[in-house]
């Protein structure tokens, strides 16, 4: 799955709260291995050639592990220079090992004490900082070491590989929080816009609904404002279902085509005829809403060129690879050349509208007009996986 192009500056927020969480888990870690790294020295105290330098590297460890709790608790004290730091003490206690211990010393004083500093490092700079981290780390225990036993092979393969796979995985949970953080401010976003386009169109509603019923005293003209009233008050109160049919299929499920196209009937400038399969026709939303909306623009047509009672035919089909929805109606047909006119005067309600969007969805849009009248032919291809059985 490829991962989605985030806006600058997306690590801002959801970076820092994962990489708190990520630094508190390292916290509890760094107690739990200065607990271990102690007992051990306590209990080996006896390989120490030089006991008193031992104990001062376990006061060491204890003093500085009290530092980076406190340095690495606050984002803003997460700097380079505590980094570098965290990591140059790691590697002092280390190179210690061999004056304090001797040349045939088994474990370092340390110990996995180390893993403190490799993790700041995964976590802060993600899986380039602790690549680095761990090639450090790698090369001061070689370079310490006579020979290199099966089990300190063990070791540093483990610190190689995992510490770049913990900087992955924080980035990964970072870029996640980021797009959830996102996807939660898009989809409130849409509900307060949903909301508000709800009050207003309620509004519009009213005042539709009072003009319908008062157009009446005004005369003869007052009726076709009526019947004008009436019809936008219908076209709104399908556009209100619809919003709220759609809105949870804008996350990326389907809907119902065919109920869709039946809303087509409810017009009444041309009078439409709906035809339909008895069974709902499954399509993604915004290939239903295109899809609708282009076979409205037929219609228009109708409606402007042959007549507002003309009737006009729509018919929906759910074909194996494909759904077809077929406009028709009885006119005079287009012109020979109409349609290139139109497009060079700048009138694009056909190449924009219809097969402009039927392009968009990777579908056609084919034209059959004459004597006999004008009929699209309005074709979007099935995805493999929506192919009707």
């Amino acid at each position: 799955m490829a991962l989605r192009i985030l806006p600058p500056g997306w690590r801002d927020a959801a970076a820092v709260a994962v990489e708190n969480r990520m630094f508190r888990a390292l916290a509890l870690l760094r107690v739990v291995l200065l607990v271990n790294a102690v007992a051990l020295n306590v209990v080996r105290r006896d390989n120490a050639q030089v006991p008193w330098a031992l104990w001062l590297c376990v006061v060491a460890m204890v003093v500085w592990t009290g530092v980076a709790l406190w340095g690495y608790a606050a984002p803003r004290r997460r700097r380079a220079l505590l980094l570098l730091l965290d990591l140059a003490v790691a590697v002092a206690l280390m190179l210690l090992t061999v004056p304090i211990k001797g040349d045939g010393f088994r474990a370092s004083i340390p110990g996995f004490w180390i893993m403190g500093a490799l993790l700041a490092w995964a976590v802060h700079w993600r899986w380039r900082g602790g690549a680095v981290a761990a090639v450090v780390l790698i090369v001061t225990d070689v370079s310490m070491r006579q020979e290199l036993t099966q089990t300190n092979y063990g070791h540093l393969f483990l610190i190689g590989v995992g510490a770049p796979v913990v900087g992955y995985l924080c980035e990964s949970l970072q870029r996640m929080a980021a797009e959830r953080d996102r996807a939660e401010r898009e989809a409130a976003a849409a509900g307060e816009r949903a909301r508000l386009a709800r009050a207003v169109h309620d509004g519009v509603l009213q005042v539709l609904a009072l003009t319908q019923r008062r157009s009446a005293e005004l005369g003869p003209g007052g009726v076709e404002l009526a019947r004008l009233a009436g019809e936008q008050e219908g076209a709104l109160r399908a556009l209100i279902r619809q919003q709220d049919t759609l809105a949870p299929a804008t996350a990326g499920g389907d809907v119902d085509l065919a109920s869709a196209v039946e809303e087509l009937g409810r017009r009444t400038r041309p009078r439409v005829s709906v035809v339909t399969p008895g069974v709902p026709v499954r399509l993604p939303a915004a290939q239903v809403a295109e899809l609708v909306a282009a076979a409205g623009a037929c219609l228009d047509n109708v409606a402007a060129h042959v007549g507002d009672d003309a009737p006009a035919w729509v018919l929906l089909e759910d074909l194996e690879d494909r759904v077809v929805v077929t406009v028709r109606d009885e006119g005079p047909g287009i012109p020979p050349g109409r349609l290139e006119e139109a497009a060079d005067a700048g009138r694009l309600g056909v190449s924009g509208s219809i097969r402009g969007r039927l392009a968009d969805l990777g579908g056609t849009a084919e034209l059959a007009t004459g004597g006999f009248g004008t009929e699209w032919e309005l074709t979007v291809p099935r995805a493999p996986e929506e192919a009707a059985p």
